[in-house]
């Protein structure tokens, strides 16, 4: 008669925990899918083993000296309808198998994108804006809890509210037996008979409410807004996930921004830009002087600090840079085009000698348009 404790590897005394760790270590390495077809003996001796020892009365038969696996024995080969290897780890490793008891009906819902049109004003500065959103919401009707007022949860008879069921298979280690969730109440270990006529018994419907949104400062094209607790209510009532607030900057019909930094072109006539001038320019903070010194030349660039855009979460704001725009008359009456022909003659210009510019510029014109983002 084959020695079962010595392909086990464990004393005739050994505890049935004992017995069991012992077995799961030599199927784990014995496994066809480990060791190949030249374990695969092993293995079924090692089955064969623990299915006798495992059990109690089984065990006493084989150290009285009669082996219940022999023709005759008792106990039966080969597997039961719809049992197999992924039941044996799901049983003895615990891969894959029902939770130990019955899972919450409330559970935390998602979370939610919404998407919200900012202008660059309300970028600058920040603001408070109203925002309608659509989400799941508890269930007045119900108060999460999925059934129809007066009524409540059942404890599930195929279960017995343990939220799952447990099954017997026959195989070459005897009867084994696996867990699965309930299938009667979906592993709750309730069910609801009577569902609530608002919700369907899922604790939740959907609504259309309004949030106030706090916009920071410095908020740009793609920054989200984060409001816990604001999303999708979970099923029974559950908790509800965060939403997020997806900041979209419009364009504006006078300032560019780039980063914290705004820009706009201002307009001079050629006069105001050789003679100097003060000008009066429209921002988001409200009319401000703009000094140009005389010969302003094209292109060239006014900074004001901190007339631009708050800085995202810190203090401070980026400059307004303004891009001065020479504007050259181009319809002069005859007097105009007298005194530009008087001018000419006293600057030496009636036929000035073209000289053409570096396409190389110097290193102070580079750094002056890289600080103006040219």
């Amino acid at each position: 008669m084959t020695d079962y404790y010595e392909t086990l590897g464990v004393p005739r005394d050994a505890s049935a925990e004992q017995i069991k760790k012992a077995y799961r270590k030599l199927a784990r390495e014995l496994h066809p899918d480990v060791a190949g077809e030249a374990g695969e003996e092993r293995f079924k001796d090692v089955a064969r083993a623990y299915e006798v020892l495992s059990h109690p009365d089984k065990r006493q038969q084989y150290d009285m000296g009669v082996d219940p696996t022999a023709p005759g024995g008792g106990a039966g080969g080969g597997f039961g309808n719809g049992f197999g290897f992924q039941d044996i780890f799901e049983t003895f490793f615990g891969g894959g198998g029902a939770p130990s008891g019955p899972v919450p009906r409330a559970r935390r819902g998602q979370d939610a994108l919404v998407r919200m049109d900012v202008d660059l004003a309300e970028a600058t500065f920040g603001a408070k804006r109203e925002l309608q959103v659509d989400t799941a919401v508890v269930c007045g009707t119900c108060a999460g809890d999925g059934c129809r007022p007066g009524t409540s949860p059942k404890t599930c008879e195929v279960c017995q509210g343990r939220g799952n069921v447990q099954r017997v298979a026959r195989s070459f280690l005897g009867q084994v037996m696996t867990t699965a969730p309930c299938a009667a109440c979906q592993g709750f270990g309730t069910v609801i008979p009577e569902p609530c006529p608002d919700c369907s018994g899922e604790g939740r419907v959907r609504s259309r409410r309004t949030l106030t949104v706090n916009v920071p400062a410095g908020v740009d094209t793609g920054t989200r807004i984060k409001l816990t607790a604001q999303g999708e209510v979970g099923p029974g009532g559950g908790p509800a996930g965060d939403l997020y607030v997806e900041i979209r900057e419009k364009p504006h019909e006078v300032f560019v921004r780039r980063g914290d930094d705004l820009h706009c072109t201002l307009p001079v006539p050629m006069t105001a830009a050789a003679l100097g001038t003060v000008l009066d320019l429209e921002t988001l903070d409200g009319p401000q002087e703009i000094d140009l010194r005389p010969g302003t030349q094209p292109g060239q660039v006014v900074t004001l600090k901190g007339l631009g855009v708050g800085h995202l979460h810190a203090g401070g704001r980026g400059d307004l840079n303004v891009h001065v725009d020479v504007q050259v008359p181009t319809a002069l009456d005859e007097e105009q085009t007298e005194l530009l022909r008087s001018l000419a003659t006293l600057r030496g210009e009636e036929r000035p000698e073209p000289r053409l510019a570096s396409a190389h510029p110097g290193v102070f014109t580079r750094l002056r348009d890289k600080l103006s983002g040219r």
